[in-house]
């Protein structure tokens, strides 16, 4: 009987190791998109259109997984990257999306571009299961885990841009005479509630308000308008074309009041200098991100890897324009994501990795600015600090602020 008994453990035994042996093999989990050796990957972009200037965050983020790709891949399987064209527009959007998720059957929609078309395709995301990471938008819409599991913003939201905007105008210029430009879309919308929400009671402070469509060719007559009404403080929450043409005219103008720029419309390469670098010469506005235009950063680890991938994997790409930054912090994050999946590849797991960042530290962020998700809490990067622009470069100041209320980070 004795022995018998043992027989039987020995068996048991045996069957343990052998389970044990083979892990992968019996966690692996894959959702549509993934096999042993790849990770389709799905993106949209405006790489024509009004917004074409974001082009480029498409085309970074192509290169960063190229270059992934040639380290190995993750935990063994290459990234298929495939990025569509919607020329910002969002019935475009839809047939993007409904291509890479029918037809393409990618594991996640990636980054795609704009609040308006992201916003026509959020639904059929979320009903589809399928992830819409890290949303290359400030919309606040994009921190809803309960109504939107299954998707998820990056950057700062617009409104906390707004708030904090409105939080140095009460401080340094309480008797301000506030006009506003601002596109006529969830974009410009979000912005404009979150600086009125930071004036509060001295919503008074805003004299005169313009919007523009992005189909329209200038928004020239707007911006004399705010001038005639005696705006000395002009709140630009426009997007790269028409953030250009603004500085521009507003120079053209003679006008000299204290000029605040939405973050989105930052880039030196693809804003100011079209602009003309004299016309921006102390414009205002709000950062996150090192700015590799800055010498500050030349011997800065973080960034020296950056340029040694731009080198490599860009050569000749104006190493001014932001949106190369921008695709880099949040392709360094989804490759983290995915790293952490391990042979989980499903959805569900791509969701959890992506709601369970701590202080992740993306090689691009302003110290003391960290990665933070929960299955709370949507917003994966919260922080920024205000900045102005001395002709040449933007030069950093102030504390860096929780842009959820505008108030110094603790």
């Amino acid at each position: 009987m004795a022995r018998k008994d043992l027989r039987i453990e020995a068996l048991t035994l045996a069957a343990c190791i052998a389970l044990a042996s083979t892990p992968a093999i019996a966690q692996k989990k894959y959702d549509p998109g993934v096999s042993d050796t790849e990770i389709k990957i799905g993106n949209i972009m405006p790489y024509s259109g009004p917004a074409s200037a974001y082009g480029v965050i498409g085309k970074a983020s192509d290169a960063y997984f190229r270059m992934i790709n040639d380290e190995g891949g993750i935990n063994g399987r290459k990234i298929k990257f495939i990025t569509y064209d919607d020329a910002y527009s969002p019935p475009k959007t839809v047939e993007r999306a409904r291509k890479l998720v029918e037809n393409d059957e990618v594991l996640l929609v990636f980054q795609p571009l704009g609040t308006s078309g992201n916003t026509a395709i959020q639904k059929y995301l979320n009903t589809k299961k399928v992830p819409q990471l890290f949303v290359a938008s400030g919309a606040t819409k994009w921190g809803d885990p309960k109504g939107f599991p299954w998707t998820m913003g990056f950057q700062p939201n617009y409104q906390s841009e707004g708030r904090i905007f409105a939080k140095y105008i009460l401080e340094h210029k309480p008797d301000a005479r506030i006009g506003v430009l601002y596109q006529n879309d969830d974009f410009g919308k979000d912005v404009l509630k979150g600086l009125k929400d930071g004036l509060g009671a001295k919503t008074s402070l805003i004299v005169a308000e313009a919007n523009y469509e992005v189909s329209d060719p200038t928004a020239d007559s707007q911006i004399v308008k705010l001038k005639t009404a005696g705006a000395d403080v002009f709140v630009d929450l426009t997007s790269p074309r028409f953030a250009a043409l603004a500085i521009r005219k507003v120079a053209e103008l003679g006008w000299k009041p204290t000029h605040f720029l939405s973050s989105v419309s930052g880039s030196i390469g693809s804003v100011l200098q079209p602009a003309g670098l004299e016309n921006a010469k102390g414009v205002l506005s709000t950062a996150y991100t090192k700015d590799p235009s800055d010498p500050l950063w030349n011997n800065d680890p973080g960034m020296i890897k950056w340029n040694a991938f731009m080198d490599k994997y860009m050569p000749g790409a104006n190493k001014a324009d932001q949106g190369h930054i921008s695709s880099y912090m949040a392709t360094q994050t989804l490759v983290e994501v995915l790293r952490r999946c391990g042979d989980d590849l499903s959805r569900e797991n791509i969701m959890r990795q992506a709601a369970s960042l701590r202080d992740f530290e993306v090689d691009v962020l302003l110290p003391g600015i960290k990665v933070n998700t929960s299955p709370t809490d949507f917003y994966p990067v919260e922080q920024m600090q205000m900045r102005r622009f001395d002709g040449r470069v933007w030069e950093l100041f102030g504390p860096v602020m929780n842009g959820e209320v505008g108030s110094p980070a603790g």
